[in-house]
């Protein structure tokens, strides 16, 4: 259960950096209460399965699953560039990822 708790907190780290896109100086109300309870939920998330997930592992997948995530969302939603080079150090990122999982 503990891994499903770190990808979920994965999940919201990507909304709480995506919302961060929109907060404008904390002053569009809104997205700043998205950010809020997204990093809330978050940390929250992620300090749960650190209970039964080594620190250090749940930390780097916690934070990996965020990266991929928002890049992903940049490259579909945001105009960020979608080379091929950026496409292979995500799936690089994605194959530590599960090679955490693995020797977890």
């Amino acid at each position: 259960m503990a891994w499903f708790w770190l990808i979920l907190g994965g999940a919201f780290e990507v909304g709480f950096t995506t919302a961060l896109r929109f907060v404008d100086g904390f002053r569009n109300m809104p997205w700043t209460l998205a950010f809020l309870a997204s990093v809330t939920f978050s940390m929250g998330l992620l300090e749960l399965a650190s209970r039964s997930i080594p620190m250090g592992t749940a930390y780097a997948v916690w934070g990996g699953i965020g990266a991929v995530g928002t890049v992903m969302l940049g490259m579909a939603f945001f105009d960020e560039p979608t080379t091929t080079i950026r496409l292979l150090l995500i799936l690089a990122i994605v194959g530590c990822i599960a090679a955490l999982k693995l020797t977890a």
